[in-house]
């Protein structure tokens, strides 16, 4: 492998809730007519058209309405308009905005990986000894995030699909997905990284799946949840047209409730596709979990660490969790946390080509995206719904009993427990 060797890199990804925006430090205020604003515009079929047509559109979510971007005397016009119904896709508000669920980290990165199959792929392969992965053939991996390196040696042979949702002047841009951020390119390693053409690179949960790498967050980790909604529409389409088992695997979250991306998760889970999310990075308070991993429609993935306690993983202290007026019932509502997966100090593919270290629930989130995918291609007449189920009885083989508000049987902290492939 043809690869530059780079010592003492540092990694950093976003904290779940948190803007780069928030602050305001980006240097003097911007004039109110130079102002952007994206807002969802609302109202009958006549007002939208006279809308559209002076306002120009991004994205059409039919009888929610449309988005666009105006500019502050635009944006108060439309404020005043009593016809429609005006909300603000905001960059500041959690709402409106989603924000990689990583957590800082560092590593040294080297030309070749110094673990091959780094402890979250043993821990749910349940093999310490395990060299190489396999599994995932023909299903779809449509992993949203910050884009991917498609050219990483050991993701490159995967790469089916290379979209970027994020573009302001277009919609969206096919064979492009550039990851300048990391995140994505890390997620996506593991869920179905291959070890390279000569074998000796890193491995995923399911290297034989199809990766479809969608930008959805820009380059600073955050995005707009039109852009978001979009890409999982898009996703769920896209299996539909081509006859395709599709996981989709969300990184990324906030603490409130957009209307946009839940509608969107409720639209890909008819259209059978299965959505998995991380829960957050806000633990280890109770009722913490972030969306759209707390959506009914989206299997919430909590984080393990490696530590053992009480005999089982640990579930991360910065691992939001969920409702635990609601444990023990073995079936799941919104704000639940549904399966725990390996996310503290995971080793996986780095952007830049070679490989780094990071934390968090965006970690753990691609472990159970690969194992879906994994299991999904073995038993292809198989729906979301089923394989859901047959995660959630996984899960209860392995109960996890440590970290705040782990118990046994279905709780809070760790929800029904890990799921591995034996």
């Amino acid at each position: 492998m043809n690869k530059k060797k780079i010592l003492g890199s540092t990694v950093l990804s976003l904290a779940m809730g948190v803007s780069l925006f928030a602050t305001g430090a980006f240097g003097a205020a911007v004039p109110e007519s130079q102002e952007t604003y994206r807002v969802l515009i609302h109202g009958s079929s006549s007002e939208k058209a006279k809308a559209k047509e002076n306002y120009g559109e991004r994205w059409d979510f039919g009888s929610q309405g449309f988005t666009t971007e105006v500019n502050g005397k635009q944006y108060q016009a439309l404020l005043k308009n009593k016809n429609l119904n005006i909300t603000k896709v905001d960059k500041v508000a959690v709402d409106g905005r989603v924000e990689a669920a990583g957590k800082k980290g560092a590593s040294v990165m080297a030309s070749y990986p110094t673990d091959q199959t780094p402890w979250g792929i043993e821990a749910i392969y349940n093999d310490s000894n395990i060299k190489s992965t396999s599994g995932g053939d023909g299903i779809k991996v449509a992993v949203l995030d910050t884009g991917i390196n498609r050219n990483h040696i050991d993701l490159t042979d995967n790469v089916e699909q290379c979209k970027d949702f994020t573009q302001t002047g277009s919609s969206i841009v096919n064979g492009s997905c550039t990851d300048r951020h990391g995140h994505g390119t890390h997620v996506a390693g593991t869920a179905v990284a291959n070890g390279g053409y000569d074998g000796a690179g890193i491995y995923g949960v399911a290297p034989q799946a199809e990766l479809w790498g969608y930008k959805v967050l820009t380059d600073n980790g955050s995005g707009y949840s039109d852009d978001i909604s979009t890409a999982i529409r898009h996703a769920a389409d896209e299996g539909a047209r081509t006859g395709s088992k599709v996981v989709i695997s969300m990184s990324l979250g906030s603490s409130g409730k957009d209307s946009l991306i839940a509608s969107a998760v409720d639209y890909a889970y008819s259209k059978g596709a299965l959505v998995v999310a991380a829960a957050g990075n806000s633990g280890p308070s109770a009722n913490t979990i972030g969306y759209p991993g707390a959506l009914t429609s989206a299997v919430a993935v909590a984080s393990l660490d490696k530590t053992f306690v009480n005999g089982t993983h640990k579930v991360s202290d910065f691992s939001s969790r969920g409702n635990p007026n609601t444990d023990g019932d073995f079936y799941i509502q919104e704000r639940d946390i549904e399966v725990s997966a390996p996310g503290g100090s995971i080793y996986s593919t780095a952007v830049d080509g070679n490989y780094t270290t990071m934390s968090g629930t965006s970690m753990a989130t691609p472990h159970i995206s690969g194992l879906a995918a994994k299991l999904w291609s073995s038993n292809k007449s198989w729906t979301a719904g089923q394989l859901r189920s047959e995660l959630q009885r996984r899960a209860k083989l392995y109960d996890i009993k440590g970290g705040t508000g782990a118990a046994t049987g279905d709780d809070y902290a760790s929800g029904f427990g890990f799921p591995r492939v034996k």
